[in-house]
């Protein structure tokens, strides 16, 4: 096994071992972070991810139409609270790991990317592209086109994005932790003020736009 192999592993494995580490550990602080490639840093909230939603998110939720994608769902906290208040959800998510934490938890999940095959294509009420996970392939309008195929009619994206003035912008990042880094690979950072266009270039109406404490939100329909 060589060095550089130690140090440098996939961002989906390295995603997926921090995640179980912290939440085998929910004293210790992570410091799993994304880096770009101008050396700009966002760290990663494992903490919020494994925690219970908060009163903003149950407002969010409030808006979702059953049945719900959470797409790129982690240990799928925002698919927990929905089944909580009794609204059928199912969490999608590439990491083996992320799956397996999100079952132990009691969602259900798929193991895979939102662009394989997803059962009952066509039906879906709602998408949820929360925690900045609109920036998942560094594509969002194909990702938003790719949503607005898996909802059936007068189906629902709930979205957040980043605050007004922040440019939208794609890039190639990596994950870091400690010593070790994963592979770069690309992904988006999108602004509200770049919602409309972008939406409307995936054939998707903004319905609604709103934030809570420095947290930006909206609900898109595919047209």
């Amino acid at each position: 096994m060589s060095v550089e192999w130690l140090i440098e592993r996939s961002a989906v494995e390295l995603y997926g071992a921090e995640l179980v580490r912290a939440a085998a550990r929910p004293a210790a602080p992570t410091a799993l972070r994304l880096i770009d490639d101008c050396g700009k840093e966002w760290p990663l909230a494992l903490e919020r991810y494994l925690g219970r939603c908060d009163a903003d998110e149950q407002r969010v939720l409030e808006r979702a139409i059953g049945p719900v994608l959470d797409v790129g769902c982690g240990p799928a906290r925002h698919a927990l609270a929905l089944a909580r208040r009794g609204v059928e959800a199912v969490g999608v998510d590439i990491s083996p790991l992320a799956v397996r934490l999100a079952r132990s938890r009691g969602a259900t999940v798929i193991e895979g990317s939102i662009f394989d095959r997803i059962p009952d294509a066509g039906t879906w009420g709602s998408a949820l592209l929360l925690d900045g996970n609109i920036g998942i392939g560094g594509a969002p309008a194909q990702l938003l086109e790719r949503i607005g195929d898996l909802l059936g009619a007068g189906g629902l994206i709930l979205v957040e994005v980043e605050a007004p003035g922040m440019q939208t912008q794609i890039d190639r990042v990596s994950l870091h932790v400690g010593a070790m880094r994963s592979r770069s690979f690309p992904w988006a950072r999108l602004s509200v003020d770049g919602l409309g266009s972008l939406a409307a270039d995936a054939g998707c109406a903004v319905l609604e736009q709103w934030h809570v404490r420095g947290r930006w939100f909206a609900a898109l329909q595919p047209s």
